[in-house]
């Protein structure tokens, strides 16, 4: 309820009462005054789903409304009055003042090479046809139309779409070929073992063995710190690199903290 009491006008002592009450999405405003017969205005079926964009012309409307109700309001005042009865019956629809627009998705290297379960998005200029998200299958290969199954794995963008653009010339003149990645989702490690937090993690960034296991959280108690293993395939074949926790931990052989690999294991004993 606000109050408005003692406004003085001509040297005639005058109080005027307004009250602002709201019941399921209701706003009543009810005046009194010496000279003036009450009036009362209501505001009904505004609901939450009323965009910011339409209530501007509605709290211009009422303060008008206000004013004409009750001449001995200043223009201030009816404005004050309706903002608090507003916020009372929850006018404003939810997430109406937005603190800045969401980040942007990081933008993902151009050297970055493409693996299994990536997402691309593929356009051809004037062809909404062959404009279409792919994903990578688990052999490293996707189809798009007119080309067939093009080889992915371990190959940027950037060779991707002049692979592209070779294949579909055949096809189309001078095809105008954008390729670009949405998802990344192959660039997984594993930590597994005896850390707090053991399994899959997909890490959007490069991702050395120490930041694997912080996000695992951290080795246990009983763990065998200087005999943790990075183990990784290349072509077919199995490398295992040693990593002395207890060296790291002092500063030490800091060479043994690799960037990790797209499918590293890194096992703690």
């Amino acid at each position: 309820m606000l109050e408005v009491r003692g406004l003085r006008f001509e040297g005639r002592a005058k109080q005027v009462e307004v009250k602002a009450k709201v019941e399921r999405g209701m706003c009543e405003v009810r005046g009194m005054g010496s000279q003036a017969e009450a009036k009362a205005l209501e505001v009904k079926g505004i609901r939450s789903k009323a965009t910011t964009s339409r209530l501007q012309p509605l709290t211009s409307t009422l303060t008008s409304a206000l004013t004409s109700a009750f001449p001995h309001l200043s223009r201030a005042v009816g404005m004050a009055i309706l903002f608090v009865a507003v916020l009372m019956s929850g006018m404003l629809p939810n997430g109406a003042v937005a603190h800045g627009a969401p980040p942007d998705a990081a933008a993902v290297d151009p050297g970055y090479r493409l693996g299994p379960e990536d997402v691309m998005l593929i356009s051809v200029w004037k062809d909404e046809q062959l404009t279409r998200e792919v994903v990578v299958r688990p052999d490293g290969m996707f189809s798009f139309p007119l080309v067939g199954d093009i080889q992915a794995e371990d190959r940027t963008v950037e060779e991707i779409r002049g692979d592209l653009v070779k294949r579909l010339i055949k096809y189309i003149p001078n095809p105008n070929v954008s390729v670009s990645v949405m998802k990344v989702l192959s660039n997984k490690v594993y930590v597994v073992g005896r850390v707090n937090k053991p399994g899959e993690y997909l890490v959007g960034h490069y991702t050395d063995v120490l930041q694997a296991l912080s996000l695992a959280g951290g080795l246990t108690p009983f763990a065998a710190e200087n005999d943790i293993k990075v183990i990784r395939r290349v072509k077919g074949q199995q490398q295992v690199l040693p990593v002395r926790y207890g060296d790291l931990r002092k500063g030490q052989n800091l060479e043994q903290n690799v960037l990790l690999q797209r499918g590293d294991v890194v096992m703690v004993p």
